[in-house]
């Protein structure tokens, strides 16, 4: 079974998540690592539970879900996977980080690229990709069926949805994404989004005041 841990990262409180199941393999997510004890937090996690890094995937590349992709690909030899799209997105972070304060180490390029509907693999995981734009231009949710799971990044929050005022956001897309490929997940599915505390796709569709 597909089990998660989550690290809440930077002045942002981006939520890191580590996917790993009964094979001892796991896929990080959305690494938003700025500090060394944030680092030290996710690499002692990973060595004490004896665990593989064999996938370092993107939902998008906001600076607060790439900030430690140049360290997990120094300490585990990976480059993040993430859809072309959100490409403009991660060469832009290097110029406005300064700016904001933030000591940001430029992430690698992906060698792979992921597209609009699919699957990854690691381990016994299989992650069905849901392409859901709107917070940003090419946006990736991760499912995991059998599990019941969704990474949802920055897509669906408890009570909110992902901010579309930023280059390449749309409100409307956001909504039709959320409402047609999110709610069509079955009711108990658990939703762990990009911040704040994980819900459910039947607790979003009765309450969300986004989309009710």
């Amino acid at each position: 079974m597909t089990n998660v841990q989550s690290f809440v990262n930077n002045p942002y409180q981006e939520n890191t998540y580590i996917l790993y199941d009964e094979s001892g393999q796991c896929a990080i997510i959305d690494p938003g690592m700025e500090t060394a004890a944030e680092q030290n937090t996710v690499v002692n996690f990973i060595t004490e539970n004896k665990l593989t890094p064999v996938l370092l995937l993107n939902t998008h590349c906001h600076i607060d879900h790439v900030l430690g992709n140049k360290f997990i690909f120094d300490q585990y030899g990976l480059k993040p996977q993430f859809n072309i799209g959100e490409l403009p997105l991660l060469e832009a972070v290097i110029a406005y980080a300064p700016a904001m304060g933030i000591r940001y180490e430029p992430s690698p390029i992906p060698d792979t690229y992921l597209p609009e509907t699919g699957n990854v693999h690691f381990g016994n995981t299989e992650l069905a990709l849901i392409f859901a734009p709107g917070h940003s231009p090419a946006h990736l949710c991760f499912y995991a069926k059998k599990a019941n799971i969704l990474i949802g990044g920055d897509v669906l929050f408890r009570n909110s949805i992902g901010r579309t005022d930023l280059p390449g956001g749309s409100l409307m897309q956001l909504i039709n994404n959320i409402e047609q490929k999110l709610f069509t997940l079955p009711d108990d599915c658990v939703v762990y989004p990009g911040h704040g505390t994980e819900t459910t796709i039947g607790f979003e569709k009765q309450t969300n005041p986004f989309l009710t």
